[in-house]
Protein backbone atom coordinates (compact mmCIF):
# COMPACT_ATOMS: atom_id res chain seq x y z
CA UNK A 1 0.00 0.00 0.00
CA UNK A 2 1.08 3.07 -1.05
CA UNK A 3 2.84 5.50 1.60
CA UNK A 4 1.07 8.40 0.37
CA UNK A 5 -2.39 7.01 0.79
CA UNK A 6 -1.66 6.33 4.18
CA UNK A 7 -0.05 8.98 5.05
CA UNK A 8 -3.40 11.38 3.57
CA UNK A 9 -5.78 9.18 5.43
CA UNK A 10 -3.51 9.79 8.71
CA UNK A 11 -4.29 13.55 8.13
CA UNK A 12 -7.55 13.31 7.46
CA UNK A 13 -7.86 11.22 10.76
CA UNK A 14 -5.92 13.95 12.38
CA UNK A 15 -8.37 16.53 11.27
CA UNK A 16 -10.79 14.86 12.62
CA UNK A 17 -10.18 14.26 16.03
CA UNK A 18 -8.18 18.03 16.42
CA UNK A 19 -12.02 19.26 15.35
CA UNK A 20 -13.45 16.54 18.80
CA UNK A 21 -14.19 13.55 16.91
CA UNK A 22 -14.35 10.84 19.52
CA UNK A 23 -11.93 8.07 19.44
CA UNK A 24 -10.94 8.52 15.84
CA UNK A 25 -8.88 5.49 14.93
CA UNK A 26 -8.04 4.56 11.01
CA UNK A 27 -8.35 0.98 10.29
CA UNK A 28 -5.87 -1.05 7.65
CA UNK A 29 -8.25 -3.27 5.43
CA UNK A 30 -5.57 -3.52 2.64
CA UNK A 31 -4.89 -6.89 3.29
CA UNK A 32 -8.83 -7.90 3.81
CA UNK A 33 -11.18 -6.29 2.31
CA UNK A 34 -10.97 -5.40 -2.03
CA UNK A 35 -12.59 -2.59 -2.93
CA UNK A 36 -11.10 0.02 0.01
CA UNK A 37 -7.72 -0.01 1.87
CA UNK A 38 -8.70 2.00 4.78
CA UNK A 39 -11.79 2.89 7.02
CA UNK A 40 -11.65 6.03 9.47
CA UNK A 41 -13.63 5.87 12.46
CA UNK A 42 -15.09 9.04 14.74
CA UNK A 43 -17.52 9.95 17.06
CA UNK A 44 -20.03 13.23 16.58
CA UNK A 45 -21.65 14.41 19.72
CA UNK A 46 -24.58 15.72 17.23
CA UNK A 47 -26.01 16.44 14.25
CA UNK A 48 -24.46 19.70 14.10
CA UNK A 49 -21.12 18.49 15.59
CA UNK A 50 -21.49 15.61 12.53
CA UNK A 51 -21.68 18.78 10.13
CA UNK A 52 -18.86 20.32 11.48
CA UNK A 53 -16.37 17.39 10.58
CA UNK A 54 -17.71 17.05 7.47
CA UNK A 55 -16.67 20.45 6.68
CA UNK A 56 -13.01 20.06 8.29
CA UNK A 57 -12.63 16.27 6.36
CA UNK A 58 -13.78 18.44 3.11
CA UNK A 59 -11.26 21.45 3.66
CA UNK A 60 -8.36 18.44 4.76
CA UNK A 61 -9.28 16.39 1.41
CA UNK A 62 -9.50 19.57 -0.53
CA UNK A 63 -5.61 20.86 1.22
CA UNK A 64 -4.61 16.80 -0.40
CA UNK A 65 -5.80 17.25 -3.64
CA UNK A 66 -8.65 15.12 -3.45
CA UNK A 67 -12.43 14.57 -3.11
CA UNK A 68 -15.27 12.69 -1.63
CA UNK A 69 -16.71 10.20 -4.30
CA UNK A 70 -19.86 10.56 -2.57
CA UNK A 71 -20.84 13.50 -0.68
CA UNK A 72 -23.73 12.68 1.81
CA UNK A 73 -26.57 15.28 2.23
CA UNK A 74 -27.05 15.14 6.54
CA UNK A 75 -30.73 15.44 7.73
CA UNK A 76 -31.37 16.74 10.92
CA UNK A 77 -31.44 12.94 12.88
CA UNK A 78 -28.46 11.80 11.12
CA UNK A 79 -26.89 9.10 13.10
CA UNK A 80 -24.06 7.39 10.61
CA UNK A 81 -22.29 9.70 8.36
CA UNK A 82 -20.32 7.46 5.18
CA UNK A 83 -18.19 9.47 2.71
CA UNK A 84 -16.48 7.23 0.42
CA UNK A 85 -13.19 8.58 -1.00
CA UNK A 86 -11.46 5.06 -3.06
CA UNK A 87 -9.05 4.18 -0.83
CA UNK A 88 -10.76 5.06 2.42
CA UNK A 89 -13.71 5.64 3.61
CA UNK A 90 -14.69 8.16 6.35
CA UNK A 91 -17.68 6.72 8.77
CA UNK A 92 -18.39 9.92 11.39
CA UNK A 93 -21.33 8.12 13.45
CA UNK A 94 -23.02 9.27 16.93
CA UNK A 95 -22.40 7.10 19.93
CA UNK A 96 -25.15 4.95 19.71
CA UNK A 97 -25.06 3.88 16.08
CA UNK A 98 -21.09 3.06 16.78
CA UNK A 99 -22.24 0.72 19.97
CA UNK A 100 -24.68 -0.55 17.85
CA UNK A 101 -22.94 -1.38 14.27
CA UNK A 102 -19.14 -2.20 16.56
CA UNK A 103 -16.84 -1.46 12.95
CA UNK A 104 -14.15 -2.53 14.97
CA UNK A 105 -15.33 -6.15 16.04
CA UNK A 106 -16.88 -6.44 12.60
CA UNK A 107 -13.56 -5.86 10.91
CA UNK A 108 -11.50 -7.28 14.02
CA UNK A 109 -8.52 -8.60 11.54
CA UNK A 110 -7.86 -5.14 10.40
CA UNK A 111 -5.01 -3.25 11.82
CA UNK A 112 -5.69 0.05 14.20
CA UNK A 113 -4.49 2.72 14.94
CA UNK A 114 -5.71 5.09 17.47
CA UNK A 115 -5.40 9.04 16.46
CA UNK A 116 -5.22 11.45 19.37
CA UNK A 117 -6.09 15.18 18.71
CA UNK A 118 -4.83 18.47 19.62
CA UNK A 119 -3.91 22.09 19.11
CA UNK A 120 -1.09 22.64 16.79
CA UNK A 121 2.85 22.19 18.39
CA UNK A 122 0.68 20.35 21.10
CA UNK A 123 2.57 16.80 21.72
CA UNK A 124 0.39 14.13 19.93
CA UNK A 125 -0.10 10.92 22.09
CA UNK A 126 -1.73 7.73 20.96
Amino acid sequence: MSTEIRDDVLACAKALADHNGGATLVMDLSGISSWTDYFIVTTATSTAHMRGLLRHLDDQLGELGMSALRRPHLADDEEWCLVDVGDFVVHIMSSGARSFYELEKLWFEAGITPISGGAPGEPEVS
